[in-house]
């Protein structure tokens, strides 16, 4: 009856990748390109992780 509250792990790493890109975007707008950078290569590990908590487990 509790889990209805909580957030999965899955849905936690896709509000910070979708914080990430707003952030970057922001970053890269005010012409901050070494931390747009910075911000991007930090989605893209974000997306990577999100990638693999989507894959089927094997044997599950």
């Amino acid at each position: 009856m509790f889990n209805l509250f909580r957030s999965s792990p899955l849905e936690k790493l896709e509000k910070q990748y979708a914080l990430k890109l707003k952030e970057a975007r922001d970053a890269q707008r005010s012409g901050k390109i070494p931390q747009y950078a910075t911000l991007m290569a930090e989605a893209e590990a974000l997306a990577d992780r999100i990638d693999e908590l989507r894959q089927p487990q094997p044997g599950g």
